[in-house]
């Protein structure tokens, strides 16, 4: 449960995230050549509606790991038999609503209302069909990956995540030598291996964990009613999010040509490969900081905390920087023709990103305490009113970008309230947090910024200050974070553990 343990957790999943980008980017490339252009478009658009349900998954994954890590951490077998009993009811009861509502208004809109050439309409509606038994598959191996996450063991997760995604390839691979319908069969196959990943998650929780079992129901009432109530308040803030985004989207669309929307997808899509990383090294930090909390080993929580905040900002940073820096280079290669803003898109959304990442262990010591109705009403308050802010800047003719900078702005005013509110739920100290965590990493920031800057700015010629302001930047940021971010007991930690992987290797 302590720093070591989430630093090997992290170095897993880091693992699993590198594999799923690589083999994500080559399939894309892979399915654009074997699905014409169209069929990709129409299954993007009908896996888009099924996901606009992705919001209760989300929801859902952050309750049943705060209960379990709950649990957990109190080692108590009763509540932990009763988490598990009312929580798997609580997805088979939303999995079935779920699919009712996208099986009949869903479909109606699928059928009636998407600009589908009529000679796919049909095979339009078998991959909504698909996308949705995909979905309600998915939907109820959460819990399980839930549970498989509580518990730490991490190396679970990352590899019925790796084969996951190795399937997924080998679907890709074999569909140009098919003759079927290969948009139809793409959606076959990929429920498939739905199946096969919830099969592999239950399996081994049921093999596993002695409160994954039917054979007695364990009822709370009690417990239902605290899991009910996290999860109004969470599902508040999940749908404050999606209305966010999606609704900033959609009202650049109402302002602006198509091409500014373009920009802003390709800034988002940037960012969320970048944010993944920060995702993963809190999945390995969220259950430590719960049950710290459940076992009220306070400081150690707020260890966690300051390590966690420090530790994903860094790692951020470390692709921030030379990305940054060097973005215009990168979507010239990537994209050949970049769309007008997107180079000041994806820098401000970047920005965007890399506050929201320094957050991410605070949301998780917001949930310790279970009482979630003065955290999800403020922050989703203040994201229900970046939409509005937005439309009215844009109203008064201001441009495109502004939407970005009120984003940002509205970040930085969530960081503050989030840290408040943070203090008054499991009395962290401010004081504490500006000096362990705010504080090296603006020192990081700002020193391991000079160098790559100067050659960015020294050198006429591209390839080379593409070069220098990429190695410079790992150089900078790396040296930066041992000497300056870290504190003894931190880089005293990172030498064992680097010492550790020596060894291993030599012996191997």
């Amino acid at each position: 449960m302590g720093k070591s343990k989430v630093l090997k957790n992290t170095l897993m999943l880091y693992i699993r995230q590198i594999l799923i980008v690589i083999v994500n980017l080559y399939s894309i490339r892979i399915l654009l050549n074997v699905l014409n252009v169209e069929d990709y478009g129409i299954y993007t658009v009908i896996s888009g509606v099924v996901a606009l349900f992705s919001f209760l998954q989300g929801t859902m994954i952050s309750a049943t790991q705060r209960f379990f890590s709950f649990a957990l951490g109190t080692k108590n077998n009763t509540k932990i038999n009763s988490t598990f009993s009312v929580n798997l009811l609580i997805y088979i009861v939303i999995a079935i609503i779920a699919v009712a509502l996208l099986e009949t208004i869903g479909l109606w809109f699928v059928s009636n209302h998407l600009n589908i050439p009529s000679d796919r309409v049909k095979a339009a509606v078998w991959v909504y069909h698909f996308a949705t038994f995909t979905f309600f598959s998915s939907l109820l191996s959460t819990p399980f990956m839930a549970i498989i996450i509580a518990h730490e063991d991490m190396q679970i997760y990352a590899y019925t995540s790796i084969v996951e995604v190795c399937l997924k390839l080998i679907v890709v691979i074999i569909l140009p030598f098919i003759i079927l319908d290969k948009l139809i069969l793409y959606s076959l196959l990929l429920f498939v291996i739905s199946i096969i990943v919830a099969f592999i998650y239950i399996v081994t929780c049921f093999i596993k964990y002695d409160e994954c079992q039917l054979k007695i129901i364990y009822w709370d009432v009690d417990l239902l009613k605290q899991i009910t109530n996290f999860t109004s308040w969470t599902l508040f803030g999940q749908i404050s999010v999606v209305i966010r985004r999606q609704g900033l989207t959609i009202l650049l669309n109402q302002r602006f040509d198509p091409v500014t929307v373009a920009a802003r997808g390709i800034a988002m899509s940037v960012a969320n490969q970048v944010n993944m990383f920060s995702n993963n090294f809190n999945m390995g930090l969220y259950p430590a900081i719960i049950k710290s909390y459940a076992f009220k080993k306070y400081d150690e929580m707020f260890d966690l905390i300051f390590l966690g905040s420090k530790g994903t900002f860094f790692l951020m940073w470390f692709f921030f920087l030379p990305l940054f820096i060097e973005l215009n280079t990168i979507l010239k290669i990537w994209l050949n023709i970049v769309p007008e803003n997107t180079l000041l898109f994806t820098r401000l959304v970047l920005i965007e990103t890399l506050i929201n990442s320094t957050c991410l262990p605070l949301i998780s010591a917001a949930r310790a305490p279970g009482r979630m109705r003065l955290y999800e009403l403020t922050m989703g308050t203040v994201n229900f009113l970046i939409l509005p802010c937005s439309w009215g800047f844009l109203v008064l003719g201001f441009k495109a970008y502004i939407v970005f900078i009120i984003a940002i702005l509205a970040n930085l005013i969530m960081f503050v309230i989030r840290l408040v509110i943070v203090e008054k739920l499991i009395n962290l100290s401010v004081r504490s947090y500006l000096i362990n965590v705010i504080k090296p990493t603006i020192l990081v920031m700002v020193f391991s910024s000079i160098l790559p800057i100067i050659f960015y700015l020294s050198f006429n010629n591209k390839v080379l200050s593409s070069i220098l302001v990429f190695v410079s930047s790992v150089v900078s940021v790396l040296i930066s974070m041992y000497f300056i971010g870290l504190n003894n007991v931190e880089r005293e930690m990172v030498k064992i553990k680097t010492s550790y992987f020596i060894n291993k290797f030599k012996k191997s």
